[in-house]
């Protein structure tokens, strides 16, 4: 049974939270401040921990900085707006995920199932992911290509990082919804599309001729290395 820790000081939201995971069979324990859920999360090693980034002693993202000093339990971060800058800042801290305010309990299991996924088969975080000459640094967020550093947009390197976890294996483009734009329901693959074109760009290749991303019609998107 996964153990989550919510930090979370809106009194409507918290039990809520604990009730709905506790019913899909999580063990769950929470706190209404930053500094009792750090604690917390010391002393009891849970398995993942949500983050609400608005908390009344200390701002989220100075818990998750005083957290990652301590432990690499993944966390989720909880945001009332997708473009808020502290947001991007968490992400580039070290945060795992994010889900924006209000979201559903599906689409926070989601999160959830999709990040113990990532970190099911070791254990630990994995830092780096190497698909032929390309490698993720998945803690710093950085990727190079035959050594050269890319210049990716957080968004593309969230789509990259997740089809090289599944490297070898088709990703359906409403899973990468799910798993990048956080869309459970009504996303478009359009907006798939559109990244993946970019992404293409940066890793020299194209649609007609690729070499690391290759499109199976209907079904989604295979990262593998060009002589695969």
């Amino acid at each position: 049974m996964a153990q989550v820790l919510i930090i979370e000081d809106d009194p409507r939201i918290r039990p809520l939270l604990m009730r709905s995971l506790g019913e899909l069979g999580y063990a769950v324990a929470s706190a209404s401040t930053g500094m009792s859920g750090l604690s917390l999360a010391v002393d009891t090693r849970p398995d993942l921990v949500i983050l609400d980034l608005g908390l009344p002693d200390v701002d989220g993202t100075q818990v998750l900085a005083m957290l990652r000093a301590v432990s690499d339990v993944p966390v989720i971060v909880a945001s009332a707006r997708d473009d808020d800058p502290s947001l991007i800042g968490c992400l580039d801290a070290g945060a795992d995920d994010y889900v924006v305010k209000p979201y559903t309990t599906a689409q926070l299991e989601a999160r959830i199932r999709a990040v113990m996924r990532r970190t099911a088969s070791t254990g630990e975080r994995p830092r780096a992911t190497v698909v032929g000459g390309l490698s993720l640094d998945v803690l710093a967020r950085t990727a190079t290509l035959d050594g050269r550093l890319l210049d990716l947009s957080p968004r593309e390197f969230d789509l990259l990082a997740r089809l090289a976890e599944s490297a070898g294996d088709v990703v359906g483009k409403k899973e990468l919804l799910v798993d990048v734009w956080h869309q459970a329901w009504g996303g478009s693959d359009k907006t798939v599309d559109v990244h993946l074109s970019w992404l293409r760009r940066k890793l020299g290749e194209s649609a007609a001729e690729p070499r690391y991303l290759h499109t199976v019609r209907g079904v989604g998107v295979r990262l593998s290395p060009p002589d695969a």
